[in-house]
């Protein structure tokens, strides 16, 4: 039976989380309210402005949904209850969470 190295797994989190927040601050020009005024900026380099904000708002917002997971599964190490799936509580294989040690799901119950 595999053991998990649940300091490794933690240290993995904790630096993606790191990761993904700085990405966030990094992004805060890209998502500040894009200006109107015709004078400043043309019509169409508005509406590219407009579209770039949009992209960036939606990153960020895959980015805090990730931050949201990194979180439970620090809490599952926590708990003790890491590196089993949450809905069938079968140990979930080392090689899926070495791809992702964020999961919570075993390959039976992945989505």
């Amino acid at each position: 039976m595999v053991e998990f190295n649940y300091k490794y797994f933690k240290g993995v989190l904790e630096a993606r989380k790191i990761e993904l927040s700085r990405l966030i601050d990094a992004s805060a020009v890209s998502v500040a309210p894009v200006e109107l005024d015709q004078q400043v900026q043309g019509r169409l380099s508005r509406m590219d402005a407009m579209q770039g904000q949009a992209m960036a708002k939606a990153t960020n917002q895959r980015r805090h949904a990730e931050i949201a997971q990194l979180d439970a599964a620090l809490k599952r190490i926590d708990e003790n209850e890491f590196g089993y799936c949450v809905t069938c509580g079968e140990k979930i294989a080392i090689k899926r969470l070495e791809i992702n040690p964020a999961t919570g799901r075993c390959f039976d119950f992945a989505e």
